[in-house]
């Protein structure tokens, strides 16, 4: 089977669900809390199965990271003042 026939055999499966809910909603009534969970959990099982639809639908385009412009021109020498130059130690320090 593929996929778009598994995901129409899984709405089936959820309008039989509906329509038994609403058997027992009838029989049961409609106030009791175990009821309206079971509605609602079928309620958000449909919401589901109709986001899955969507994307097995959606072509698959090709994932392409976003680019990061940087500058050309030069940073400003102040950002440096503070730091030792890597590796070589402080400027007024000998090294061992």
């Amino acid at each position: 089977m593929s996929v778009h026939d598994d995901i129409t055999a899984v709405q089936r499966c959820l309008d039989d669900l509906t329509r038994s809910l609403s058997r027992l909603e009838h029989q049961l009534g409609r106030g009791g809390l175990e009821i309206r969970r079971v509605r609602l959990d079928a309620e958000h099982l449909r919401e589901s199965v109709a986001l899955l639809r969507e994307t097995a639908t959606a072509p698959a385009a090709p994932h392409r990271p976003d680019l990061v412009t940087i500058s050309d021109t030069p940073y400003d020498i102040s950002l440096w003042t503070d730091s030792d130059d890597e590796g070589l130690g402080a400027r007024d320090r000998r090294a061992p």
